[in-house]
């Protein structure tokens, strides 16, 4: 654990203690399992950190009511306390938004996103509603289907704590475009075509955002798209970071 804005958040760091450092950032109503699969698969030649994002997992909710800068600027004082510098931030959903906002401020060496939100939700309860039927449609997920309907149902925003209903109001409305514009480094955009929580055109126009980036769709995929289809995900992301062999 790790004590940042007066709370404790709860990280793992395993792997290849010689290699780059990857950062994995799990979605909403989440936590560090859900990104470990990928984790795991890249310790032989990463150093790889996976993090309970704050009012997730065994991490503390924040006190107030966050906006998601001021998530950023806790990851990066939890990178700073971890000792890493430039890393290859890897994220899903939210963690996705958190991981374009980090990089529009702060060095980050490449991007891989899942399914990132970067715009102002339409509607708040129908965006986690469409995360959980997207979820139990993925088979390898079936085991988190029931901490899913309790974190990402449609229950999830009448049953919140206030806290973390307001952060999550916060974050579904938090517009990052223009903050995008501003990233430099090379990114890889993963996105399920049959996504129902973040439509595919989105990925697109995050593309013509991003100054070096490149759409990977995954046919008959949903916002889950980098577990349903893991080897390829893998593969994907070694590739792209020069280790696939």
């Amino acid at each position: 654990m790790n004590k940042i804005n007066g709370i404790n958040i709860n990280s793992i760091t395993y792997g290849n203690p010689e290699g780059k450092d990857v950062v994995l950032l799990h979605g909403w109503g989440q936590n560090i399992q859900m990104m470990k699969p990928v984790g795991d698969a890249l310790q032989k030649e990463y150093l790889v950190t996976i993090i309970d994002l704050p009012g997730h997992g065994l991490s503390e909710e924040p006190k107030e009511p966050w906006q998601v800068d001021v998530f950023v600027e806790v990851l990066k004082k939890l990178l700073d306390q971890l000792k890493i510098k430039n890393p290859i931030l890897i994220g899903h959903s939210f963690g996705g938004k958190l991981s374009l906002l980090y990089a529009s401020k702060y060095p980050v060496e490449k991007l891989v996103l899942f399914g990132s939100p970067f715009k102002k939700a339409i509607k708040n309860e129908t965006f986690k509603m469409r995360l959980l039927k997207s979820l139990k449609k993925v088979p390898i997920l079936n085991h988190f289907e029931e901490y899913a309907k309790k974190h990402m149902g449609s229950s999830d925003y009448r049953n919140a704590t206030p806290m973390m209903r307001k952060i999550m109001v916060n974050t579904v409305n938090y517009d990052i475009t223009d903050q995008v514009k501003k990233i430099t480094c090379p990114t890889i955009i993963i996105w399920g075509t049959l996504d129902e929580a973040v439509p595919l055109q989105d990925a697109y126009e995050l593309e013509s955002l991003l100054k070096d980036a490149a759409v990977i769709e995954y046919e008959g995929c949903t916002h889950y798209a980098y577990l349903e289809d893991l080897g390829r995900t893998v593969r994907i992301i070694k590739n792209f970071l020069g280790s696939e062999k």
